[in-house]
């Protein structure tokens, strides 16, 4: 997903007037939309299903970095235990 400054950052009163527009944007687009207020920013507009897929994404990161912590502490069972346990032959 990649920014475009120039078209992704607008006023906060620019979605106030035409909100279908701006959700309609970051849906074709695939691009979050930075919201503004005062020049600093304030929100993200996105489609649902691109956060959706990002935070698919962000749980399967976390699940791996937690993996490889476990491992790294020695937080594992042989194959033929994990095998027993989940009454796999």
């Amino acid at each position: 997903m990649h920014v475009k400054f120039s078209e992704d950052v607008i006023p906060l009163s620019e979605l106030k007037i035409n909100p279908g527009k701006i959700v309609g944007r970051a849906q074709d687009t695939h691009r979050p939309i930075l919201l503004t207020s005062r020049g600093r920013g304030i929100a993200v507009v996105q489609g649902l299903e691109d956060y959706e897929k990002t935070a698919e994404e962000l749980r399967f990161v976390k699940a791996v970095a937690q993996g490889l912590m476990d491992v790294r502490e020695g937080k594992t069972v042989s194959l033929e235990d994990a095998r027993r346990t989940l009454d796999i032959k």
